[in-house]
Parts: C-alpha cells; structure tokens; sequence
C-alpha cells in the first residue's frame, strides 16, 4: 500500500485504523501484567500495519510474539549477559539518531566473534530492544547500517541462523525497521543472499536497500539521512569515532531503560484511565512495574 506523508495507508483514514485498533483488542481479550504494557495502541498499529489491516491475522501474529515474549523475557536481557557476543562491535546501537528521529543499529558481520547460534540471537534481541528503548516519542522505527568491509563467505552467518533472525524482526517487531542498508557487500554476498531472500516477507524485502560507496547515489543517500558529522567515516561520514567496547558497556545506563518502561506503562494508564477500566487492571500494571523493578 502507499501511504501518505502522515503516515497512513492510503486506503484507509486514522479514524479507521483507529477502530481498526479497538477491534483488535476487543478479539485480544483480557490482558493483564507484561501482555497488557506490551499492548499500547500504537503496538497493536504496527501489527495490523504489518498484516495489511487484516485483525485476524494480526491477531494471531500478535499472540505469537506475546507467547513468545513471555517465555523468552527479552527485556530482562542484560549487558552481562551478551558482554561476550558484543566485544567485536559486530552488532550495536549507535550514539546517534538519524534526520528523522530514528535509531540506528550498526552490523558488521566480519566481526563475528563466535559460533554460539542461542547468545547470538540473545544478542541481536538485546541490541533491537534497547534500540527501541532509545527512540523518542512518536518515533517507533529504526534503521540498520550492514557494512560489509571484511566480509568473506568464511563469516557468512549460518542460514540458521538467518532465518531465525528474519523470524523474529518480522514477527517479534513487526514495523520496526524502517531502512536497511547493506554496504558495499561484495560479488561472493549474492549466493548468500539468494538463500536470505525467501525468508524476507515482501514488505521487509522492500525495505533493504543495496548502496555502493563508489556511486554518486551513495553519498546522496547518507546525506538525506544523517548529519555527516555524526556518521561514522566507514559510511561517508566525518566522525572518526566507531564502536568501542567499554564506551558502549558504560553507555547504557538502567535508568535509559527505565524510561523506555516508564513511557509504556504511561500508555498503559493512559489507556485504563480513557476506556475507564478496573482498578484490578491498574494493580496488574504495577506489579509488572514491580516485576521489573521499576517500583
């Protein structure tokens, strides 16, 4: 679908989504601790956006990502806990926003450090939900730089792996990703990617994007969507600063993550207070607060 500028399909009016909202949570039923935070409208927005509207289906992609989330707590997640898949910058969050607000994750795959395929994935959560953590308000996207300088088929990621991957940034965060750049990948990346592609439903396929240093179009691209001064050198940028190891341990403090929470559970009293619900409800809300150590 094409959408307007503001951000809506064009067939359809945000009074429309909008009911389209409420008809989700309706089928959705009760929620209540983690499943009830998780489940802001914007939340259910993205995943109605990715099934092209249709309830039913984003109602069973929904149900998949909360089982999934709650079995798999990505957001008890910490540092320590992928320290080791982090040494090599091969996956991070940058210091950075782009011109439209959005954050942005860096992947250098000639980095890879290790062969575990579980902390690697761990690792890729940690990274995407601390990235959503970073984003200001009214901004829930985010845009990945691949660089592939160093590449070889020896540190191809295992299709096993890919495909888990694709699983869980389309269904797990679904309208998450708004770009992704794949730099300079080199002649040997096709036979890889051939085997990627038909894991990419086509709305992700349609949001990656091959860039090439050496044209004209590259420098064009960046320009649009950083500060040069902020970029690193690596992707045309002027900052000569890249990723290091004890700057980024020391830059992610748990009150940015606090914050992150605290902006959910303000949507989820939003919610209770407009729709006017049980104060049971608010008591679910607070003990997940307090299961998360906020309160």
């Amino acid at each position: 679908m094409k959408k307007h500028a503001s951000g809506h399909d064009q067939s359809m009016t945000a009074a429309e989504e909008q009911a389209k909202v409420r008809e989700l949570r309706s089928v959705l039923g009760t929620l209540s601790g983690r499943s009830l935070l998780y489940c802001s409208d914007d939340c259910l927005a993205r995943y109605l956006r990715a099934r092209s509207w249709h309830v039913k289906k984003a109602e069973k992609m929904l149900n998949e990502a909360l089982k999934w989330r709650a079995s798999y707590k990505p957001e008890e997640i910490k540092w320590d806990d992928t320290m080791k898949e982090a040494e090599t910058g091969k996956v991070y969050r940058t210091d950075f926003l782009d011109n439209f607000g959005r954050s942005v994750i860096v992947m250098r795959p000639a980095n890879e450090n290790t062969h575990d395929h579980h902390a690697q994935i761990k690792h890729l959560v940690y990274t995407v939900e601390n990235a959503i953590m970073s984003l200001p308000p009214g901004q829930d996207q985010m845009v990945w730089l691949i660089d592939f300088k160093g590449w070889s088929v020896r540190k191809a990621t295992p299709v096993a792996t890919a495909r888990e991957t694709a699983y869980i940034l389309q269904t797990m965060y679904p309208e998450r990703l708004s770009l992704a750049i794949l730099y300079d990948p080199p002649k040997l990346f096709e036979t890889f990617w051939a085997l990627v592609k038909p894991f990419l439903d086509p709305k992700t396929f349609r949001k990656v994007k091959f860039v090439y240093s050496k044209t004209p179009e590259s420098s064009k691209i960046f320009q649009e969507l950083f500060e040069i001064d902020k970029l690193e050198t690596a992707f045309g940028g002027s900052n000569s600063k890249t990723f290091n190891f004890v700057d980024s341990r020391s830059s992610r403090p748990i009150v940015a993550l606090s914050e992150g929470y605290f902006r959910t559970a303000a949507q989820g009293f939003t919610y209770l207070v407009e729709h006017d619900l049980p104060t049971t409800s608010i008591c679910d809300i607070r003990k997940s607060l307090s299961m998360l150590r906020l309160i």
